[in-house]
C-alpha cells in the first residue's frame, strides 16, 4: 500500500508577530485619539492649513472620528483574521498616507507634533516618522502574506455580525467623547489641577538651553566662520579688530529643558489689561464659561448656562466670566442679544481649546484649582451645584 506524503504547515511566526503588534498598536492609537477626537480635529486643521485645504476645517472633527474608528476597526479585524485581503490593503494605504504626513511634517518642520497618540504621548515629527517606518515594514509583511491569514471564526454570518458591532463601537467612542468630554483628560486644565502652579517653572527645573551662533568675517582675507557666543567671549574674538559680525546671530537649541504645562494663558479685558491671576486665583468659586469661537458656539447652551449663572449670583458669592478669543464687538453683541450676566474677558484660542473640549464648556474653579468641568450637553442644574459645592461653605 502506497503512502501519500503530506505537507506539514509550519506556522509563520514573523506574520504572527506582525499581526499582533500592528493590530494592538492600531487599536491603542485609535482609542487614544478617539478619547479626544476634538483635539485630533485641531491637529488635522494644522495639516489642512499646510496643504491649502482649509475648506475642510468645518469637517475636522467628523474626519477625526472616522480616522480613529478606522484605526480601531482595522486593528481589531487584523487580530481576528476577518476580511484579510481588504484589511491588508486598508492598512497599507493608511500607513503610506501616515508615513507621508509625518515625513513631510518632520522634513519641512510644518507641524510640531503629529498627534499620533493624542495628548497622552506627545511625539516629535521625527519620532512619529520612525514609528511609521517600523509599522510600514510590518504591514508590508502582512500584505505579502495576506493569503495565509485565517479567521478565528469560519462562519461568514458571524464575521459580518461581529464586524458590524466593531464598526458601531469604534465610531461610537468618538461620537460619545465629542458630546460628553474625553473619558481621560490628558490636558493641563483637567479636574483637580492647580492652574497657577502649572504656569510656573518648578524649583530646580530649567527651561530650554540655547546658544547664539555668530557669523564672522575676516576683514583682510574675507574668510567666514561660525562660532558660538561662548567661544566668541572665551577666546576674546571681540577684541580682534580683524573679525566682524555679519548678519543677525542665530539661536540654536542646545538642550531641551522642562516644558511649563501652561505657558500661554493670558486673560485680558477689552482694553488689554491683564486679569489672569485675579481670575484664576480667586479664593471664591468661579464659573468660567469658555466659548472660544463665538461664531460657532451653541447659543441655546449659552442661554442655559446664563440661567445657571443667574441662580448662582443671586444666592452665593460666585463670580462668572465668559472667556473667548472673539472680538470685543462680537462678544458684546452676543452678550446683549442673550442678556448674558457674565463678565467678558479675552484669551488666545489655543489655551481656550485646551481648557474644555466644548464650545461652550464650563469650568468651576476655586483658589486656582479646577473643581470640575462640563460639556454643554452635561451641564448640571443649579440644585446639583448648590448641593455638591456651594452650600458646603468650605
Amino acid at each position: 500500500m502506497q503512502t501519500i506524503p503530506t505537507t506539514a504547515t509550519h506556522p509563520n511566526y514573523l506574520l504572527g508577530f506582525s499581526r499582533v503588534f500592528t493590530g494592538l498598536l492600531f487599536i491603542f492609537s485609535g482609542l487614544i485619539k478617539a478619547n479626544d477626537p476634538t483635539g485630533f480635529g485641531y491637529k488635522l486643521q494644522e495639516y489642512f492649513h499646510v496643504f491649502g485645504t482649509d475648506f475642510l476645517n468645518d469637517y475636522a472633527t467628523q474626519l477625526a472620528i472616522i480616522i480613529c474608528g478606522l484605526e480601531i476597526l482595522l486593528g481589531a479585524l487584523l487580530l481576528l483574521g476577518f476580511w484579510a485581503r481588504t484589511v491588508a490593503w486598508g492598512l497599507l494605504l493608511l500607513i503610506l498616507f501616515f508615513t507621508f504626513l509625518t515625513f513631510y511634517s518632520a522634513f519641512f518642520e510644518v507641524v510640531t507634533s503629529c498627534g499620533c497618540f493624542g495628548d497622552a504621548i506627545p511625539l516629535t515629527p521625527w519620532q512619529s516618522f520612525s514609528k511609521d517606518l517600523v509599522l510600514l515594514a510590518l504591514i508590508v509583511i502582512i500584505f505579502i502574506n495576506r493569503r495565509q491569514i485565517r479567521p478565528i471564526m469560519a462562519s461568514r454570518s458571524a464575521q459580518r455580525l461581529l464586524t458590524a458591532v466593531l464598526i458601531v463601537g469604534s465610531l461610537g467612542i468618538g461620537v460619545y467623547t465629542v458630546n460628553f468630554l474625553p473619558f481621560i483628560d490628558f490636558l493641563p486644565y483637567k479636574k483637580g489641577n492647580n492652574i497657577p502652579e502649572l504656569m510656573k517653572m518648578p524649583e530646580g527645573k530649567q527651561g530650554d538651553l540655547y546658544e547664539l551662533i555668530y557669523t564672522l568675517r575676516n576683514k583682510k582675507t574675507g574668510e567666514q566662520k561660525k562660532v558660538s557666543d561662548k567661544v566668541y567671549l572665551a577666546d576674546e574674538i571681540w577684541k580682534d579688530e580683524n573679525w566682524e559680525i555679519i548678519g543677525d546671530p542665530e539661536s540654536h537649541l542646545v538642550k531641551e529643558g522642562y516644558r511649563i504645562p501652561i505657558p500661554d494663558l493670558l486673560i485680558s479685558d477689552a482694553n488689554g489689561e491683564d486679569f489672569t491671576h485675579e481670575i484664576i486665583e480667586n479664593p471664591y468659586y468661579n464659573i468660567i464659561v469658555v466659548a472660544w469661537d463665538l461664531s460657532h458656539t451653541d447659543l441655546a447652551a449659552l442661554s442655559r448656562i446664563n440661567a445657571l449663572v443667574m441662580n448662582a449670583a443671586e444666592n452665593y458669592n460666585v463670580r462668572s466670566i465668559l472667556l473667548t478669543s472673539g472680538s470685543a464687538q462680537e462678544a458684546q453683541q452676543l452678550s446683549d442679544e442673550l442678556k448674558l450676566l457674565t463678565e467678558i474677558f479675552y484669551a488666545d484660542a489655543v489655551p481656550l481649546k485646551s481648557m474644555v473640549r466644548a464650545n461652550p464648556g464650563v469650568l468651576l474653579m476655586r483658589n486656582g484649582v479646577v473643581i470640575d468641568k462640563w460639556h454643554y450637553h452635561t451641564l448640571p442644574t443649579f440644585e446639583v451645584l448648590e448641593t455638591r459645592y456651594f452650600s458646603k461653605g468650605d
